[in-house]
């Protein structure tokens, strides 16, 4: 009797190795051959399904054919190819190695769809509009200020997030400008525009230094343009009562980089204070003028070559994969404290308790929840806090890496085979770069049920 999913030999076949054995695979149904490139792994996928690649900036769904058999898989050695189907949406299935097309007399031939046949098709994948709108502030509570804080030379400082367009990693190439400020660094390639590259550090009087691993650029808005601001990390994103700001004593204006702070911002019963930068106010009037100039003349351009609208997302790390969570959702972003108070008889994937300006914040461990492996890192840790439904609640993640603004175009649904998997309802590959970004819905991180139970635990006394 024939093993379910075989079918008979024929010609025109791709021969290929799965584990030690060889199966053929109707060359009819083969699109092209490419070599494995990192997958990034869908949360709650299905097990045959190893994660998403990027095709040539297409979403490129793999799934392991020997899992796929029921039998072990081995990680990818030199040899193995991904067999991308022809079919719509694409598939790619992964072999150990392909051996001939051509005739093959003996070797059972896969009955491809009858092996798909099995795996979840999602029937009610997530196909939302990832740009929801701004979480309102809950009647009676104080308007909030929306600050982004980062690092430089062990400080803390921050912009107004209404002033930031975006937050990401350094560039490889800096085109230097000959003769300039010590503080311009140069100009960088940007949307396909030219951004102006400044050490924020040098601008603030502070000693340069080489940027680490952790250093950020802070695209912030300057009138009519922008300018890139070179940090050494991103550190949070905070909302904060106005009544926490407080303006800077008169007698400490007078130096180069004070100069430069509109307010500093009291937290954490004054233990940390942020010192709070205004765009505007960071450049002398001339400088404002040039540098003004020519991110004016190069935003224009950068504005005209996107299509349709674009919506910020904060990227997020998991073990190696990055996600995203659309900006406008997203209350603020606050270091894990280390320790949390431990809920009894709570759910595994519910952390503890975060103390946040006298509110008990639930945390979700966003590890537990998507299966991530290993162990999380030691330090970096962050809560992500969103507001669902009624209650708020925070996600501890590994890091939070950058702020992206990614046009409607570059989002790509997720793959159907995943399902509901996480909450992930699009995949989006940033230009310039093979990597790709999950990008989920807060309110699909948590169905009804958990809502629920977390809304009840902050109640609790």
């Amino acid at each position: 009797m024939a093993e379910p999913g075989l079918g008979t030999a024929a010609a025109g076949a791709l021969l290929c190795r799965v584990g030690g054995a060889s199966l053929a695979l109707p060359a009819a149904q083969v699109a092209e051959l490419v070599r494995p490139r990192p997958f990034t792994r869908v949360p709650h996928a299905p097990a045959a399904l190893l994660g998403v690649m990027n095709l040539r900036g297409q979403v490129l769904p793999v799934l392991s054919l020997a899992l796929l058999r029921g039998e072990a898989a081995e990680p990818p050695g030199p040899a193995a190819r991904v067999v991308v189907l022809a079919r719509q949406p694409p598939l790619g299935l992964l072999v150990a190695g392909v051996t001939a097309l051509g005739a093959a007399p003996g070797v059972p031939i896969l009955d491809i769809e009858a092996l798909l046949a099995g795996l979840p098709q999602g029937a009610a994948p997530l196909r939302a509009a990832m740009a929801p709108a701004a979480v309102a502030a809950p009647a009676g509570k104080v308007a909030l200020r929306a600050l982004v804080v980062f690092g430089i030379a062990g400080q803390e400082y921050a912009l107004p997030l209404d002033q930031v367009a975006q937050v990401a990693p350094p560039p490889r190439q800096v085109a230097a400008l000959p003769g300039a400020d010590p503080a311009m660094l140069g100009s960088v390639a940007w949307r396909g525009g030219l951004l102006p590259l400044v050490s924020l550090r040098v601008l603030l009087g502070l000693a340069a230094a080489a940027p680490a691993a952790a250093a950020r650029v802070v695209v912030a808005r300057l009138g009519a343009g922008l300018v890139g601001l070179l940090v050494d990390d991103l550190r949070a994103i905070l909302r904060v009562p106005e009544a926490a700001l407080d303006p800077v004593p008169a007698l400490l204006t007078r130096g180069q980089g004070e100069a430069r702070v509109a307010a500093i911002c009291r937290l954490e019963d004054g233990r940390r204070l942020v010192s709070v930068l205004a765009a505007e106010a960071l450049f002398r009037d001339g400088t404002l003028a040039r540098l003004g100039a020519v991110a004016e003349r190069e935003e224009q351009p950068m504005s005209g070559s996107r299509q349709g609208d674009s919506a910020q997302y904060l990227v997020f790390r998991l073990g190696e994969e990055q996600y995203g969570l659309p900006l406008a959702a997203v209350d603020e972003v606050v270091r894990h404290p280390g320790t949390l108070a431990r809920l009894p008889r709570a759910p595994g994937f519910v952390a503890g308790l975060l103390s946040l300006r006298g509110r008990a914040v639930p945390v979700v461990d966003q590890r537990q929840r998507f299966a991530v492996p290993g162990a999380p890192p030691p330090r970096g840790r962050r809560i992500i806090v969103v507001t669902l439904g009624e209650v708020q609640v925070g996600f501890a993640v590994d890091s939070v890496t950058e702020v992206l603004a990614l046009p409607d175009a570059a989002l790509q649904p997720a793959p159907a085979l995943a399902g509901e998997a996480g909450g992930v309802s699009h995949v989006a590959s940033p230009a310039g770069d093979d990597r790709m970004v999950l990008l989920v819905q807060p309110q699909a991180l948590l169905d009804r049920v958990e809502r629920d139970l977390l809304a009840a635990l902050a109640a609790a006394p």
